[in-house]
């Protein structure tokens, strides 16, 4: 009976931190999101000198007991799964760890004239505490599988994009007779991929009728260079929408999501869903 006590606390503990289809873990997401945006605007309004003149006692305080909150959820999140060893090496442990690592660093510390440097640079390491809002986010798993499948396809479409680019820049080089900044076959490459991409910075520009036409057309490429690769994860996205999961949200073992709709067991540790 204290066993199954004990499985039933993990698991609803479980269920809380992990879970964001329960009262109780939209409570704590909610509640964790605005932990974390005050935590950033006390780093970011810590980094403005008239204010930290006039608060940085203050700030330093708040920073603490924000960091404090973020070990004990930390903590949390390692006893509620079966493997923590896993989540600690996974993505989302190790920000979490760099969120609250610099605090506790810069304790250790030596203060003096060189070393405000080396605690200013661990101070700004606390910025990385801005990607646990992805932990809020449901659909980074959807993206990152439409961006996984569509790598292929993006990858052959960029070494198009590449080969194209080296080819007109060459051309441009040729035309423009090495003048105009178009020295050198890398600067004319450097001008086409500014001009396909359609940024456009200007410092480089044909002069040469034949030039200013071949420019033209590669800025008419740029128009569609940028919506293919759009196109491409837009529709691995909906395909990933329809196969898309409703059944588990994280396993209880190690954390992990991306479980298909009827997986009765983990495809990463194999612990029971």
């Amino acid at each position: 009976m204290e066993q199954d006590t004990r499985v039933t606390w993990r698991n609803r503990l479980h269920n809380t931190i992990y879970e964001s289809n329960t009262i109780a873990g939209r409570i704590f997401d909610i509640a964790l999101l605005i932990l974390i945006i005050l935590s950033i605007v006390v780093v970011m309004l810590d980094s403005i000198q008239i204010y930290r003149q006039r608060y940085g006692q203050i700030f330093y305080m708040m920073e603490w007991y924000f960091t404090i909150l973020f070990t004990v959820e930390y903590i949390l999140r390692l006893i509620s799964i079966k493997k923590p060893l896993r989540y600690v090496v996974s993505f989302f442990g190790v920000i979490d760890l760099l969120a609250i690592l610099p605090s506790y660093l810069s304790v250790f510390v030596i203060v003096g004239a060189q070393s405000l440097l080396v605690l200013r640079a661990l101070r700004l390491l606390r910025i990385f505490r801005i990607f646990k809002l992805t932990h809020f986010l449901t659909e980074i798993d959807f993206l990152k599988t439409a961006i996984s499948s569509s790598m292929k396809k993006i990858t052959v479409f960029m070494l198009v994009v590449l080969f194209t680019v080296i080819i007109l820049g060459s051309v441009m080089y040729l035309v423009e007779n090495g003048e105009n900044g178009f020295a050198s076959i890398p600067d004319s490459i450097y001008w086409a991929i500014v001009t396909i991409t359609t940024v456009g910075y200007g410092d480089i520009a044909p002069v040469t009728p034949l030039g200013k036409f071949i420019a033209s057309i590669m800025m008419f490429i740029g128009y569609g260079i940028i919506a293919v690769p759009t196109g491409i994860v837009t529709n691995e996205m909906v395909n990933a929408t329809r196969a898309r999961k409703h059944g588990h949200e994280a396993c209880p073992g190690c954390g992990r999501e991306g479980h298909d709709r009827d997986a009765v067991h983990c495809k990463y540790c194999g612990a029971l869903l």
